[in-house]
């Protein structure tokens, strides 16, 4: 064949061989774009749903209602939860958009968001709770691990899909008053509940998904800060959740309670309230696993995040009952209490499984606590109650100081197996790390520097 002919026929080779190659390179980026960054404790594939911190739009949301133009006035002296509402109805009743609290201070009693709606706060702006109890109302609810009647958050949103809260603003709760009253209660009465001195909770979501609160800032709640309640796909992004713990302090004032939820996460918030700041609740009691309002919580992600003081960085219960696939990392710590906080209740089935603690630095009282949880339990007899159980527990590069590393109890109530301890340093007043507490324990690179005080 003569070199005229053979080059139409090269030509078109090359041509498809570069078609091919462009082709496998398209289908390796497009494996790469797909494949999961991360995976859970597990081993199952990280969604990339948890690696978006994209921030919401507020202009892409709607219509806005800006609530002054609709008979709201600034004024932090006057009640305004009936206007306030008024105006979140008429967004719902129009199909829907954003509410916003524009530069100000505007005091509401609780407030009910609808499908459609979203909250939108205002650089300056402070939607502040009421100090009287009686402006909240009362509704079937879910607080402390039960469904019962009980008084509504200051912002609340059931069923309302895609709801997001916003801007540079304040939600506040006021709570001042009600903590004084709670400690009041307790000199005379030590046995009094949380419930018992009737307080609202900031923020309750419940039966929603797709959720984003991000920026804004959460302060002085009289009780629990955020409660989620059978939510799927919520993102804290960029919050900062404050409660006192210092001069009159704010009980229970639980940073982001996680209630019978899937995939949530919680990435570069600021923590600093008077009890845990991310507790994992579910609910409690011998026969709790059998209710079905009760459940578990799988795939939450807490990362980048700062902790001030608060009890525990992270904890499971005390009303628990399953959690899966559960990580924290990548945070710092001030001055906390505890890290992981793995709380037993005697007279409730519990498992707590594939948790993982990593990049972890700074202060804390005790890192690793397991023990059993007796404040205000019921003891029931059940013939066939399950043994609780904590497994497949890892914590890995860890650089801290400490006063207890190893806070660990043995129960006959529950059993402990499968725990890793890894390239750990630790600096620790006790000098307490007794693996051989748990089954099974895997421990590689752990220095413990005892220091005596």
């Amino acid at each position: 064949m003569s070199p005229e002919k053979c080059q139409p026929i090269i030509y078109v080779f090359m041509k498809r061989m570069f078609l091919m190659m462009m082709g496998l390179v398209y289908l390796l980026n497009g494996m790469a774009a797909n494949k999961p960054r991360h995976t859970w404790p597990d081993g199952t594939p990280m969604d990339r749903w948890f690696c978006d911190t994209t921030r919401i739009d507020v202009n892409s949301l709607g219509r806005k209602f800006i609530v002054t133009d609709y008979g709201v006035v600034q004024d932090s002296t006057i009640v305004q939860t009936r206007r306030l509402q008024a105006v979140i109805d008429l967004a719902s009743q129009q199909g829907g958009g954003v509410v916003v609290i524009p530069r100000g201070v505007f005091l509401s009693g609780s407030l009910f968001f609808r499908p459609g709606t979203h909250l939108y706060l205002e650089e300056g702006s402070r939607l502040k709770g009421s100090d009287r109890i009686e402006d909240f109302e009362i509704k079937k609810t879910r607080i402390e691990g039960e469904t019962c009647d009980y008084f509504t958050a200051l912002v609340n949103a059931d069923q309302v899909d895609g709801f997001t809260i916003s801007g540079k603003g304040t939600i506040d709760g006021n709570g001042y008053h009600y903590w004084k009253q709670f400690w009041l209660r307790r000199q005379w009465n030590h046995q009094c509940t949380n419930k018992d001195e009737q307080r609202p909770r900031l923020v309750y979501i419940s039966n929603s998904k797709d959720v984003t609160v991000q920026d804004i800032r959460l302060v002085n709640s009289p009780f629990w800060t955020n409660h989620l309640y059978k939510c799927k796909r919520v993102r804290y992004l960029g919050c900062y959740i404050f409660a006192p713990t210092e001069g009159v302090k704010a009980p229970s004032s639980d940073a982001i309670d996680i209630d019978v939820c899937t995939d949530v996460l919680v990435n570069g918030c600021y923590m600093h309230v008077n009890d845990d700041a991310i507790a994992l609740k579910g609910g409690k009691g011998v026969w709790a696993d059998t209710l079905p309002e009760n459940g578990g919580n799988e795939r939450i992600l807490i990362e980048n995040c700062h902790y001030g003081r608060v009890h525990g960085c992270l904890t499971l219960g005390s009303e628990s009952l399953y959690n899966c696939n559960i990580i924290l990392r990548n945070i710092r710590c001030d001055d906390v209490n505890r890290v992981l906080w793995l709380k037993m209740r005697p007279d409730t089935p519990q498992h707590y499984e594939y948790v993982t603690i990593e990049g972890i630095r700074g202060k804390t009282g005790s890192f690793l606590v397991v023990r059993p949880w007796t404040q205000f339990y019921k003891p029931e007899e059940r013939k066939d109650m399950p043994l609780s159980r904590c497994n497949n527990i890892t914590m890995k590069h860890i650089e801290m100081l400490c006063k207890n590393f190893f806070d660990v109890g043995k129960s006959e109530k529950y059993k402990l197996d499968n725990f890793t301890f890894e390239n750990i340093n630790i600096t620790d007043e006790r000098g307490a790390f007794s693996p051989e507490t748990i089954e099974k324990t895997m421990v590689k690179k752990v220095i413990i520097n005892v220091v005596k005080k």
